[in-house]
């Protein structure tokens, strides 16, 4: 999905009759948010001790308890019977489609992804893997990222759970991903939406069911964690993203802020409290046909902070207390082709910066060579050098990298990191790590007898460890030391081409 590239007006006059209405609904929808959010604390409590069946890692609502503690659920959802009136002939039209997850919750960090079906391409897999691309376990463990597939169409939402789980296997069974999709019955009839605006009937009817996919994506989310992110799709995150965001959180002065911007795009990159989503959704749901969703965002600014009775310029004042930005920005927008379909999308975040596409170390010297043959001037010795990242064509079985060292050495730990924030699909699978320990005694005593500890590969070598999700490290035994070689071997063929941003040989 795509943001509106459109801005309020700032120069709006507060004094409009219209905002003043709005000022006064916000005052009852978050009284009433309060109010569901205690009710919906309630209902979850009730479901704690129930589980839902697991299948292949697909989590499906079945029949029973927990099909009806949703039904109650969903019906004590902001007002939605009100905003969206043809909910009425479907009840449970609000009970999401759990395609792929867990249940996670209790989480410091819920990422919303919405997409949809495009007509050029998709972004999907490589937005996630930017995101995952250096998120440490802990990280892991403390986050819950929702993909809301927002297509009715049963075959094509199962199909990107299916590529997911295919993409990231780890990560799908662990509960951190999720992927949800909406009712059949959850939209409305989109053909007598009112134009406006100037546009055109097909850009209203995709802005409309835009801001009713965030609605329905806060509303799911809102008892997942502490902190609710809005991305896209098509985005690229800046390593450290999540541990950035986190304490810049901790750090802030004022508690008193509505949303922090990690992006100034659109709806990107918006941090929301999720005790706040389900004020932030019924306002939404109360003029999702009448404009973009960044113009209402700004508008529930104006009825919290703006003095009708001051002008724009104290208004814009009072809003900026409540929407608070980071800088440098986290997220970049990187999709061309809109889910608006014919429409390409150029919007860049000229504070986002440059992403580093490799980490460099001092590494003590040695004699490198491999058979894999590298592409332009990405070559194995500028990487080992801290001047670029590595970059070889498609690796096949028996390839190999290795460092020799002209003196035998002492190497306490090794960090071998495949793949960059740009290119995270070109990993080292399949791949081991070997040393060669100078003494010849060491290897028949480490891996021979009848409980060997390690396992032997050959020319000598001793298996210390393997690539898992593209990177291999770890801690070299005192009892191989000193060593005169290490080696990466590859035991299968691969259908991508091997990319080393980070070589750490640290003595």
């Amino acid at each position: 999905m795509v943001k509106d590239s459109r801005h309020p007006n700032e120069d709006e006059s507060p004094h409009h009759p219209d905002m003043i209405q709005l000022y006064e609904r916000l005052l009852a929808a978050e009284f009433r948010g309060e109010l569901l959010s205690r009710e919906l604390s309630s209902v979850l409590t009730s479901l704690g001790n129930l589980t839902i069946p697991n299948n292949n890692s697909s989590t499906n609502i079945p029949e029973g308890p927990i099909k009806r503690n949703l039904s109650l659920l969903s019906s004590r959802l902001p007002n939605a019977y009100l905003y969206l009136p043809h909910l009425r002939d479907h009840p449970d039209s609000l009970i999401p489609n759990v395609v792929l997850g867990q249940g996670r919750t209790g989480v410091s960090l819920v990422l919303g992804i919405p997409t949809v079906k495009r007509q050029k391409q998709s972004y999907l897999v490589s937005t996630l893997n930017s995101l995952l691309y250096d998120l440490s376990p802990s990280e892991r463990n403390d986050t819950v990222i929702i993909i809301f597939v927002a297509e009715t169409d049963t075959e094509y939402v199962n199909s990107v759970a299916e590529l997911l789980e295919k993409n990231f296997p780890k990560d799908a069974h662990s509960g951190l991903l999720e992927v949800v999709s909406p009712s059949q019955y959850f939209y409305p009839n989109f053909s007598r939406l009112r134009e406006t605006f100037g546009d055109s009937k097909e850009r209203v009817k995709w802005r409309t069911k835009q801001n009713l996919d965030y609605s329905f994506l806060m509303l799911y989310a809102q008892e997942k964690g502490t902190y609710y992110v809005q991305l896209e799709d098509d985005i690229v995150a800046n390593p450290g993203y999540s541990q950035t965001m986190k304490t810049y959180v901790r750090k802030l002065a004022t508690d008193d802020w509505m949303f922090l911007e990690f992006s100034q795009l659109g709806f990107i990159g918006k941090m929301f409290r999720a005790r706040d989503l389900p004020m932030i959704a019924e306002f939404f749901l109360m003029f999702y046909k009448d404009k973009p969703i960044d113009w209402l965002l700004d508008h529930i600014l104006w009825v919290k902070a703006c003095n009708p009775e001051k002008d724009a310029k104290d208004c814009n004042l009072q809003k900026g207390l409540l929407k608070l930005r980071y800088k440098p920005s986290l997220f970049q927008h990187v999709g061309l082709h809109s889910s608006l379909p014919g429409k390409l999308q150029k919007l860049k975040d000229k504070d986002f910066g440059k992403v580093p596409l490799f980490t460099a170390h001092t590494n003590p010297p040695a004699e490198l060579s491999s058979s894999l043959k590298h592409y332009q001037q990405h070559t194995l010795e500028r990487a080992y050098k801290g001047q670029d990242f590595f970059w070889g064509l498609t690796p096949t079985a028996k390839d190999f990298i290795l460092l020799s060292f002209p003196q035998p050495r002492n190497v306490t730990r090794y960090l071998f990191r495949s793949g960059n924030i740009e290119n995270n699909g070109d990993h080292l699978y399949n791949t081991t790590v070997a040393v060669l320990p100078i003494h010849l005694s060491v290897r028949d005593r480490l891996v021979g007898g009848q409980s060997p500890q390690y396992k032997g590969s050959y020319g000598g070598f001793i298996v210390i460890g393997c690539f898992v999700d593209g990177v291999a490290e770890g801690q070299i035994d005192a009892q191989m030391q000193p060593i005169s070689a290490l080696r990466l071997l590859v035991h299968s063929d691969s259908d991508m081409w091997v990319l080393l941003s980070e070589i750490f040989i640290q003595l």
